[in-house]
């Protein structure tokens, strides 16, 4: 049976994530390398490498990102807004931002709206897009609910489940319920835990439009196998003619 979607479909979910701070500046440059012959839909990358990422990404429909008081959240407003507003300057078209997670197990709702709202103008003035990460495995049900209703009044582009630094990452439970309380225009992005491509298809089935994955490789290339497409060879950091 003909499967029903595109390797571009699968490919333009997918932010290559190289946010674990061991990566040397040889394995930065390889995964950029990844994200440019899969071509995903964004690399999120460690700050101090984002202006080469920008550089390495330039003339290509693969998007620079970055995160934000990452990866604890417990930064201070000012210190996020400045982060993002330089993150942006650099080429960031896409920004990973930690909500405060201790002030949203303490319910401290008009605080986390506020620093939510003013980290989604930033962006925005800056031609960016806002994902806002919860680390869900923190927090009970009644609070990602709050968080989702939070993110879409203050304007954030997705909500995302884990920083993949905390003691759990995406569950199937969280991400239908995320869904399930966001408006359509917010979407949702899985990060942790996403490790297969029917991990990721399940997902994409719960309305998900994002996955954060350091297994970029597998998943697309068995992705391909399965459409019967050429194979991607990621050390060349190009695709066969005619691969999207």
């Amino acid at each position: 049976m003909a499967e029903n979607y595109t390797y571009r479909d699968i490919a333009g979910m997918i932010d290559h994530s190289l946010v674990n701070p061991v990566l040397t500046t040889e394995e930065l440059e390889a995964g950029i390398g990844v994200a440019l012959a899969f071509q995903t839909a964004t690399v999120c990358i460690l700050p101090h490498y984002l202006p080469r990422c920008v550089e390495l990404l330039a003339g290509s429909r693969v998007g620079p990102g970055t995160t934000v008081g990452f990866p604890h959240g417990s930064q201070t407003t000012g210190a996020k807004v400045a982060e993002a507003e330089e993150a942006i300057r650099t080429g960031a078209v896409e920004l990973d931002m930690v909500a405060n997670i201790s002030r949203a197990r303490s319910g401290d709702w008009d605080y986390l709206a506020r620093e939510i709202r003013e980290l989604a103008q930033a962006a925005h003035a800056g031609g960016a897009k806002l994902k806002v990460i919860f680390e869900n495995c923190y927090l009970d049900t009644g609070t990602k609910i709050r968080l989702c209703e939070i993110c879409a009044e203050a304007g954030a582009d997705w909500v995302k489940t884990s920083t993949g630094f905390g003691a759990g990452g995406a569950t199937m439970e969280d991400l239908a319920l995320m869904r399930r309380h966001c408006p359509p225009a917010v979407g949702v992005k899985a990060a942790g835990g996403i490790r297969s491509l029917d991990a990721l298809l399940e997902a994409r089935a719960l309305g998900v439009s994002r996955i954060g994955a350091t297994r970029t490789v597998a998943m697309l290339s068995e992705c391909r196998q399965r459409l019967g497409l050429e194979p991607i060879h990621a050390e060349a950091g190009t695709a066969p003619a005619g691969a999207y």
